[in-house]
């Protein structure tokens, strides 16, 4: 793996900040910078009938956002440690699992017939770094209790009481785009701050939660 020099900026820097719009909608936000000026707006202006056809409502996974991106066209990559117990649950699912359940089921078992990659694996926080410093950015599901920006100071007294004392989690996703001074930078869609940037350290301790399965989408697209 590559080593980046600290003191390098690298930034997909046409990526726009959004804001979520909605209490559920961070992901789907997530999956709208990252799309062409044209897709975008075809998106925003049918936004609930592809809500709908996509079938996830306002409860998405990062499967569906996979298939958000798959709709559109963006090349990406999906890594998770959920894939394998979700198809084991489709294969004994009863009628109490939820519809939800049995949806994200049966999209991660029918990913590859979809054209969707899907990899078993968990990344490094340079594994991110390598990919957004030169292929493009990446979408990242983190316990946002545990993640703070040192430009807003968003989050940041919580974040430490959380990481000393614990707490619930709040999935949450923001788009990583770059790197500068030895920090991350990304993009938080619950922010009205057009930047966010944390340590790498904090990164991982968010993105690593329990509940996050270590989801991430790495878009292949170069937005320099």
């Amino acid at each position: 793996m590559a080593t980046v020099n600290k003191e390098l900026t690298l930034i997909q820097k046409s990526i726009p900040h959004i804001q979520q719009r909605y209490n559920w909608d961070c992901g789907v936000t997530c999956v709208l910078m990252v799309l062409p000026e044209d897709d975008r707006n075809d998106f925003l202006t049918n936004f609930s009938k592809i809500c709908e056809e996509e079938g996830f409502g306002q409860t998405t996974c990062t499967i569906d956002l996979c298939h958000l991106l798959k709709r559109y066209n963006i090349e990406h990559c999906m890594y998770t440690i959920s894939q394998l117990p979700n198809k084991r649950t489709l294969r004994t699912f009863s009628n109490t699992v939820s519809k939800t359940a049995v949806r994200i089921c049966k999209r991660f078992a029918n990913a590859s017939i979809d054209g969707i990659k899907v990899v078993d694996a968990v990344l490094s926080t340079k594994d991110i770094l390598s990919h957004v410093t030169s292929k493009g950015p990446a979408i990242v599901l983190v316990d946002a209790a545990l993640l703070s920006c040192d430009l807003c100071k968003h989050n940041k007294l919580t974040s430490e009481f959380r990481r000393i004392l614990g707490g619930s989690y709040r999935g949450h996703y923001i788009v990583v785009v770059g790197w500068s001074g030895g920090k991350l930078l990304y993009l938080d869609p619950a922010r009205p701050a057009p930047l966010c940037a944390t340590v790498p350290a904090r990164l991982q301790n968010s993105r690593l939660a329990p509940a996050t399965d270590r989801d991430i989408i790495l878009i292949y697209c170069d937005y320099r």
